[in-house]
């Protein structure tokens, strides 16, 4: 039977200076709402990659945003762009329909009758996202399942492209061994299951794809909203976390690379600086062996998480494989080091309404604080599980040493507890100054008192809390990142509440971050299997769903700007996972947002 195809035209008209205006409408007069519009150069500006690859320290450059829009109920989009020559390349992408680019766009009228409804059971499952994809594949019980998707989910999106491919269960199992090298806690039992169950499932689902669910459909909101990505960094790059500044910049840091980003998003301007090495320092830090196989990396330090201080707003950041702290200073541009009396992994970094600084250790299972005002540093343990379980702790320097000598990670017995690594993750402080901490792998809060110190443990009733953030009543909000939901806990009341991240199938998203808009009363998640950014209205209990630009879009931070739009960059580890195999510095302005985004 000859497939039917539903084809759509594309007019691009003349419009006002600086700006591109579109009607999408099918051959019968139809107009198509909810078309993704993305505009990037024809010819991007060349961009400096003299230093190993990338950027020269200290010397400006500038990324050429791209910037993506929706079309509305009437198949229009305007999209106001910068007054620049040069022609555009337009990328047109709604779900069910083939993608569209126009290659070289400028202000004359063009008219195109290409887009179609993609007909292809096989070509329609190629672009679902990678949750609808994983989903659908089980690699035993579900709390082994649950164990998978938490310790194989958290550097780039199972699922997704390159995931799904035919790999033969020898190639499955030497691609867990190396990813137990880079940390993951991957139960032996889950080891010994996985290969054989990911290459038949994925098979089936190749020659079967009608069995995969539909996706969560667009929203008619999405008319009102905007996107605008920077692209940063290369194929070999992770860009982690990031911070919007009271300078108005966005620094966002490049873990695999130890050089952090510092971007004007009103401009594209963006500067590069390396984090200062020390004489002894080797390549993978205290942990050496971690990325000896990775193609191309200078993490010698590995830049995790940003936070500034309100005082004098100099960034403080984790350079997680080394025991020490790093201040930078944005007027000066100059870098302080602080070295740790103790501890291992500084991780996530927050600092408090008395200018402390506070990180996780994760994998000492402590809590860090460096006091400014007195120079004091303090470290809190916290509890562990078991007798053996702070033996472990106490051994994990000892492995990494051994792991480095040849000694393979995987070789090791891991339970599905991931005995040994309780991983104080997430770190916030709600207004009160009480410092909460979420542990990935004990399944607990604990609460920190400010003035005595004393840690205190609140069980969790999820798998895998991983971030939190605290509103503006002092309610913490955490993602359950095995489980597709975030939770509020009232420290009031000690009451935890429950809420389903809105994805399609249910329960098949990773949330790894939130963050809280606390003036608007919105928790925005990140969708990190489901290609979305989304929004938690508190009053009213509703989800607004923002997809992304970018298939196998891996997000890990969120940072929200005074009127209301959302950064957060794309941080795949390895890149190339991602579309383009371009990172990026994205900005969601959602349709309440006010002023300059």
């Amino acid at each position: 039977m000859r497939r039917a195809l539903a084809v759509a035209a594309v007019l691009l008209a003349a419009a006002p200076a600086g700006a591109l205006e579109l009607h999408v409408q099918d051959l019968a007069g139809r107009p198509l709402s909810l078309v993704m519009v993305t505009v990037t150069p024809s010819a991007p500006a060349a961009v400096d990659r003299s230093d190993n690859g990338y950027a020269q320290p200290g010397v400006p450059q500038t990324a050429d945003a791209w910037h993506t829009v929706f079309t509305d109920a009437d198949g229009h989009a305007q999209l106001d762009l910068p007054s620049v020559p040069g022609t555009w390349r337009v990328r047109l992408r709604r779900p069910g329909w083939t993608d569209l680019t126009l290659p070289d766009v400028a202000g004359q009228a063009v008219q195109v009758a290409a887009l179609r409804a993609e007909a292809d059971p096989a070509e329609r499952a190629a672009n679902k996202p990678a949750n609808v994809w994983a989903a659908a594949v089980h690699v035993g019980t579900p709390e082994q399942d649950k164990n998978f998707r938490m310790q194989c989910g958290f550097c780039h999106q199972q699922g997704a492209a390159f995931v799904r491919a035919e790999h033969s269960p020898d190639q499955w199992r030497a691609t867990i061994a190396r990813m137990i090298g880079y940390g993951s806690r991957l139960a032996s039992a889950v080891q010994q299951l996985a290969p054989e169950k990911l290459q038949a499932g994925y098979a089936d689902l190749r020659a079967h794809p009608e069995k995969l669910a539909e996706p969560l459909a667009w929203q008619d909101a999405l008319a009102h909203a905007r996107i605008d990505q920077w692209p940063l960094g290369d194929a070999m790059s992770q860009m982690h976390d990031l911070l919007i500044h009271a300078n108005g910049l966005v620094y966002v840091g490049d873990n695999i690379q130890d050089r952090l980003y510092e971007v004007d998003p009103a401009t594209g301007r963006y500067t590069v600086y390396k984090l200062p090495r020390e004489r002894d320092d080797v390549l993978g830090g205290l942990f050496a062996a971690r990325l000896a196989s990775f193609p191309k990396h200078e993490s010698f330090l590995a830049l995790h998480s940003l936070a500034a201080s309100a005082k004098d707003g100099h960034v403080f950041l984790t350079p997680s494989v080394q025991r020490r702290i790093v201040e930078f200073d944005p007027k000066t541009k100059q870098f302080t080091v602080h070295h740790l009396k103790d501890g291992l992994y500084p991780h996530t970094i927050r600092i408090d309404a008395r200018d402390r600084v506070w990180f996780t250790l994760a994998l000492s299972n402590q809590v860090g604080m460096i006091d400014r005002a007195t120079g004091e540093q303090h470290f809190i343990d916290l509890p562990t599980r078991s007798l053996g379980e702070a033996f472990t702790v106490r051994l994990v320097p000892l492995l990494f040493k051994l792991a480095a000598l040849g000694l393979p990670l995987s070789a090791l017995p891991v339970d599905e507890r991931a005995s040994g690594t309780p991983l104080p993750y997430g770190i916030d402080v709600t207004p009160d100054g009480v410092v909460w901490v979420a542990r990935l792998h004990a399944n607990d809060l604990v609460r920190i008192d400010p003035v005595t110190l004393e840690p205190t443990t609140i069980a969790f009733p999820a798998t895998g809390p991983r971030r939190l953030r605290s509103d503006a009543t002092g309610n913490v909000w955490i993602t359950a990142f095995a489980e597709s939901a975030i939770l509020r806990y009232d420290p009031k009341t000690g009451q935890f509440q429950r809420f389903a991240m809105p994805t399609v199938p249910v329960g098949s998203d990773t949330p790894y971050a939130l963050n809280v808009d606390r003036a608007r009363g919105i928790v925005w998640v990140t969708g990190t299997a489901s290609d979305t950014l989304n929004a938690f209205d508190i009053a009213t209990g509703r989800w607004s769903v923002f997809p992304l630009p970018q298939r196998m879009t891996f997000t890990r931070d969120i940072e929200i700007s005074s009127g209301g739009a959302v950064f957060t960059a794309n941080g795949a580890f390895p890149a190339w996972h991602t579309e383009g195999a371009q990172p990026t510095l994205l900005r969601v302005t959602p349709p309440w947002a006010k002023g300059a985004p």
